[in-house]
């Protein structure tokens, strides 16, 4: 018993009319259908005379009867044809190229699975890298200009929690000073809030705001000084701008990409969320060996840090300058004249 690529077809056989050559007379034959091949054979002998490959043949009248089939790769000087008006067999010849079809590889599909899977993967990669690169990107090409309308946004936040500014024109000179004093950016303009952020922080913009604390409840400008130091690290090491850009809402990166200008209601309570959760304040071992540069001590700047005692202890333990003189980081004068800073303000 001969298989066949459908079992229910392993005995099927038809006549059918056989033209071996263009010009040939017809030649009444046996069809029956193999692994893969459609044979023909002498009804008198059963002798096969041709064998046609099953995936090769094309039926050339779809829909008429008798059904014409030719070998695909054959040329027109050869041409065979075979005509079949039974109708069991023109179905299974039919079935039975679908399910020698189904058998093989497709590259194509699998191509297309494959280039289904990689636009998946970048659409993906997009998803988890792109906001961030944008966000990144915002934060590098935004002017100087909308930086400083940003933290002035910020700190207009802040002091809905801590109280207006404190202004004092005389007190704003000192402080001019002694941002030269911790090398803090050329056009850094620092603002003292009643109760600040517990510290200084550098705002976009390089607006630097300080804790009232720092001042009124020191001896001396020592712990000022090591917190504007500890500002202008934390902003070196990472840009302000990029804090916010980490915070408001991605149609908001993309309005400032686009507009040039980052709305103002995205930066409602910012402030406030700066104020309760702040920038950690950068490594230990850098900061000394920072302060060690600047000349300034570290100890005032760890005792009013407010955290934990190991870092507290590793600041003044380590002071490169707790037994050394170092130079005056402001006058007695300037420093009396900062402490009048918050007094009768308003």
């Amino acid at each position: 018993m001969k298989a066949t690529a459908l079992k229910q077809f392993q005995r099927l056989e038809a006549p059918g009319s056989w033209r071996a050559a263009p010009g040939e007379q017809l030649r009444e034959v046996i069809v029956s259908i193999g692994e893969a091949t459609l044979i023909l054979s002498d009804p008198k002998s059963d002798a096969p005379l041709t064998h046609w490959s099953l995936p090769a043949v094309e039926r050339i009248n779809p829909s008429a009867t008798p059904a014409i089939y030719i070998p695909a790769a054959a040329d027109d000087e050869h041409m065979e044809t075979l005509e079949i008006d039974d109708p069991l067999m023109i179905d299974a010849i039919s079935r039975v190229q679908g399910a020698i079809a189904a058998r093989r590889p497709h590259p194509g599909r699998l191509r297309n699975r494959l280039t289904l899977l990689a636009l998946l993967a970048m659409v993906l990669l997009g998803v988890i890298w792109l906001p961030d690169a944008l966000r990144n990107h915002a934060a590098r090409i935004t002017p100087q200009a909308e930086r400083a309308r940003i933290g002035q946004a910020i700190m207009a936040d802040m002091m809905r929690s801590t109280g207006q500014a404190c202004r004092d024109p005389a007190a704003e000179e000192v402080l001019a000073t002694l941002a030269k004093r911790v090398s803090l950016p050329d056009k850094a303009r620092l603002v003292v809030l009643p109760e600040g952020p517990g510290g200084a922080m550098m705002l976009p913009g390089n607006l630097v705001v300080i804790d009232n604390a720092l001042i009124a409840g020191e001896a001396g400008p020592e712990a000022l000084a090591g917190h504007l130091l500890a500002a202008g690290m934390s902003a070196a090491q990472q840009d302000p701008l990029q804090v916010v850009m980490q915070r408001v809402g991605f149609l908001d990166v993309l309005g400032l990409l686009t507009r040039g200008t980052l709305p103002t209601a995205s930066l409602r309570d910012f402030g406030e969320d700066l104020l309760a959760s702040p920038t950690p304040p950068p490594d230990d071992h850098d900061l000394l060996r920072r302060f060690a540069e600047a000349r300034i001590p570290s100890s005032p700047y760890a005792a009013t840090r407010g955290d934990a005692a190991p870092a507290a202890v590793t600041l003044t333990e380590a002071d490169p300058f707790r037994t050394q003189p170092y130079p005056v980081i402001l006058t007695e004068r300037d420093w009396v004249t900062l402490q009048q800073i918050c007094i009768d303000r308003g």
